[in-house]
């Protein structure tokens, strides 16, 4: 392929591809969820008053984990989805992260999260359908990290 064309294509490419993918800053948009102090409160302040529905959201981590740092944790759905938010109960403020899930794209998260106690981790899917799905886990962590 001729340099000159190949770099008019990949600046085409560059122009094209940012304006495709779009992300809401929650941060800016949501403040209150990052500071609300139990989950229900964050979910409210995110998404308002919903229903959540309990399916279709699988959410996986150890039972116990040993290092309450870098717990790992996966969210799964199989619902077409707009956003996955994560939350938990042990720590001051309630949100995890909150992700949007691009057109198509498949629900299925991995990430590292902190935990200073033994609580609950819940995910919601907001669907494409425009219901929310919901999935959670109890974990225990161990303190100083014995496992024990």
């Amino acid at each position: 392929m001729d340099r000159r064309k190949f770099l008019s294509l990949s600046v085409v490419a560059a122009a094209v591809v940012p304006a495709s993918l779009s992300a809401i800053d929650f941060r800016a948009t949501k403040p209150d969820t990052w500071t609300a102090h139990n989950v229900k409160d964050a979910i409210k302040a995110l998404y308002g008053d919903v229903a959540l529905v309990e399916e279709g959201v699988t959410v996986k981590a150890p039972k116990v984990a040993s290092n309450g740092g870098a717990i790992p944790v996966t969210v799964k759905s199989d619902k077409a989805a707009k956003t996955v938010a994560l939350f938990q109960d042990a720590n001051p403020e309630a949100t995890v992260a909150v992700f949007t899930v691009p057109e198509g794209g498949i629900v299925n998260y991995m990430m590292k999260i902190k935990m200073k106690a033994s609580g609950k981790i819940t995910a919601v899917v907001e669907g494409t359908d425009g219901k929310f799905y919901v999935g959670n886990i109890s974990l225990e962590v161990a303190l100083g990290g014995c496992e024990g």
